[in-house]
């Protein structure tokens, strides 16, 4: 299969490059934006290989934010680097922002993220990263662009050199935010505290991007309205009273209070929820006791919740804490042993919500590009997002976050025929396509900035 993804590969971009030539005397700016992206292909690619064999942790993105950095002053932009402020103040805000500015008219913001995740890479690729690092525990931890960042960044470039080579067709000003920890959900926060709209202007729109592990190659995926939802972290401290394995009876245990808990919670979603409100509790984490014959003192739990809307969301957390507290002093639990439930707020991300008006504006610009058969809406997801910071909280700042097809169709193809599930995003398994992906990345998000910044 290897050889024949090779081939789909060379056809796709051969036949992006023969589509461009033949348009480009027109002189439209559609035709344009796809040869600059096919032009500046070979060079990004080098780039794509590059940081994908040399990832970054989170919080960590030094080399990646200098080569970014390099690469936007080459692409003609006002640089400015190290940009960040994190809860923890020993943290280094390694986010960078290129500002591209061309006479007056619109701020739009186009993001990337850098960083990767604590994964060991098993894709076979010759240029597969072996790279192992200290986690911020001071472990060691094999590292992998699990996640696509790296096709993002690839791609980001990419359109500061197209729009750097377009300035006839566009004014105003492009703010290029490559940001940190995106993964631990605190980049963007960090961007924002460290007065990003201060220093640089509050844009009139945010854009965003990134790949999809089960759309197409050449095909673009948007959701209207909510796309990603609110991410909530939540640590539950279950205290019993411990004791001997053959005396329960002498006991309170933990371990059997926790359980009950678990079940109890799934019950917010199917009765105390509104049905057309979708809500997600899991619990990630459980531990508890040391030997087979020991009841312990506590269980320590950590559940992800997520929701879209706010009052969903707050009585959400209520819940948990109201059933957790319920169900211990329901099996005797003392008032001053009740269980602890902790919200952990630095790491609350917030719903992504893809302006609807600005999404239908898009939309039509890249079918009239891509052909209506390769711009899809798609379902919605309960995975998280923090480039929903830079609409602020109120969604006053429109913005629009994207999928790029990362997927060859035959693999498609392949694996549903044979009843499997491909590789998902944060799989030791997940490869881009790297020519198509970065390719519908720059002609998607270059044709993007172009709409809302036109002459």
């Amino acid at each position: 299969m290897a050889s024949r993804s090779s081939c789909h590969m060379k056809i796709f971009w051969l036949a992006g490059v023969w589509l461009s030539l033949l348009l480009a005397p027109s002189g439209f700016a559609q035709p344009t934006t796809q040869l600059l992206a096919d032009q500046e292909l070979p060079s990004l690619l080098g780039i794509y290989k590059d940081i994908h064999s040399r990832p970054e942790l989170s919080g960590h993105e030094e080399r990646t934010s200098a080569m970014i950095a390099k690469e936007l002053r080459a692409a003609g932009c006002e640089v400015t680097d190290h940009l960040g402020k994190y809860e923890n103040s020993n943290s280094t805000g390694y986010g960078v922002v290129g500002v591209m500015k061309n006479g007056d008219g619109p701020t739009v913001l186009v993001r990337t993220d850098m960083d990767a995740l604590p994964v060991q890479e098993d894709t076979g690729l010759h240029y597969a990263s072996k790279v192992v690092a200290k986690n911020d525990e001071g472990k060691d931890v094999h590292v992998m662009h699990a996640c696509g960042h790296d096709a993002h960044i690839s791609a980001f470039i990419g359109v500061a050199r197209s729009l750097a080579k377009l300035k006839d067709q566009w004014h105003g000003t492009i703010l290029f935010v490559a940001q940190p920890a995106e993964e631990t959900g605190n980049g963007a926060r960090a961007l924002l505290k460290d007065g990003l709209y201060e220093k640089f202007g509050k844009p009139d729109f945010a854009l965003g991007f990134h790949d999809k592990a089960d759309l197409q190659i050449g095909h673009i995926g948007v959701t209207p309205g909510y796309t990603y939802a609110n991410v909530d972290s939540v640590d539950v401290t279950v205290r019993g009273v411990g004791g001997h394995g053959a005396y329960p009876h002498k006991t309170k245990d933990p371990i059997v209070l926790a359980a009950e808990m678990i079940n109890a919670w799934q019950t917010i979603a199917s009765r105390e929820n509104n049905p057309l409100d979708p809500i997600v509790v899991t619990v990630g984490s459980i531990h508890g006791g040391t030997k087979h014959n020991i009841i312990p003192d506590e269980v320590k739990m950590q559940l992800t919740v997520r929701t879209y809307k706010s009052d969903v969301r707050d009585r959400v957390l209520a819940a948990i804490d109201t059933i957790a507290k319920g169900i211990a002093a329901a099996g005797g639990v003392p008032p001053e042993r009740a269980p602890i439930v902790s919200v952990l707020r630095n790491q609350f991300t917030p719903a992504t919500y893809n302006n609807p008006e600005l999404t239908k504006r898009l939309v039509a610009v890249w079918k009239k590009l891509l052909g209506e058969q390769n711009v899809e809406i798609v379902d919605p997801t309960m995975g998280g997002e923090d480039f929903s910071e830079y609409s602020l909280p109120d969604h006053s700042i429109p913005a629009v976050d994207f999928h790029i097809g990362a997927v060859d169709p035959a693999k498609i193809t392949e694996y549903k025929q044979a009843g499997k599930e491909l590789p998902s995003l944060h799989s030791s398994k997940f490869a881009p396509v790297p020519e198509a992906t970065v390719r519908t990345g720059i002609v998607a998000m270059t044709t993007a900035v172009l709409e809302l910044a036109k002459k």
